[in-house]
């Protein structure tokens, strides 16, 4: 009985306060429980260096602000785009362009897809902000900056497939998955690499309604080929065997990396 008053207590607040449904459905519990009862629970770890296993790279471009990528996450772009001759790269959500710009030098084409200024302006969203979009990488004459809300834009109007795609926009489920559909059904050939962006919080927490978005937005049949990349914030699909294992946190830290800054 007490459960059911609860319950409608709740059902009652919902009603006069819909805001707190997006709070519910942000709750990592509520999406823990769907992967759970989906059976599709934590997305298995492989480590870094099996997936990159030259892993050497100098990178520039590096901001260390927020809303970005980890180091790591930035040298695994870098080291997939090398596993292709003329590697051509398509991004769906820029900010600074940070990492567009990371992996161009090693790309013969480079899309990136955003919402436009005036898109963003209309969503209420700082004007700065808005600005501050593509800073990085709108200089680079390489980089082709598409603009567009990547739920409605016409993908299949770009006529090309992409090498290695970095999904990196709206991070909420319906759009994760759509991106994830899209991406599949317009942009990959047999052997594109696909990388999702803040699938996990830090190398040891995976995003729960990030996987759920990139699982229900993927075919079965690629669910295998899906993992969780050590160290990162990313998840890949790609070919080939790996080592598998599950993601127990806390980690003990086998993996040590080295990292030298100075000022660009």
């Amino acid at each position: 009985m007490k459960k059911i008053t609860r319950l409608f207590k709740g059902l009652a607040a919902l009603i006069k306060n819909p805001y707190l449904l997006n709070k519910v459905l942000e709750d990592d519990q509520v999406w823990y429980e769907y992967l759970k009862a989906k059976e599709n629970r934590a997305l298995p770890m492989v480590d870094l260096i099996e997936i990159v296993p030259n892993l050497n790279e100098e990178l520039q471009h590096t901001t260390f602000l927020g809303g970005g990528s980890m180091v790591t996450d930035m040298a695994l772009l870098r080291g997939l785009a090398r596993k292709f001759e003329s590697t051509s790269y398509f991004e769906i959500g820029t900010w600074r362009g940070e990492s567009v710009a990371q992996v161009a030098d090693l790309c013969q084409t480079c899309y990136t897809l955003n919402l436009s200024e005036a898109e963003m302006k209309e969503m209420g969203l700082n004007e700065k902000y808005a600005q501050l979009h593509g800073v990085l990488s709108k200089e680079n004459p390489k980089i082709v900056h598409l603009e567009g809300n990547s739920l409605h834009y016409d993908f299949a109007g770009l006529n090309q497939k992409f090498d290695l795609i970095f999904i990196d926009g709206d991070h909420h489920y319906d759009a994760v998955k759509s991106d994830t559909q899209n991406v599949i059904q317009h942009l990959i050939h047999e052997n594109s690499i696909v990388v999702w962006h803040d699938a996990a919080y830090h190398g040891e927490k995976q995003r729960p309604e990030v996987v759920a978005g990139i699982l229900d937005g993927l075919p079965e049949e690629m669910h295998p080929h899906v993992y969780h990349v050590s160290n990162t914030m990313c998840a890949v699909m790609m070919k080939g065997e790996f080592k598998k294992e599950a993601l127990d946190a806390p980690l003990r830290p086998e993996r040590l990396f080295k990292v030298r800054v100075s000022r660009g």
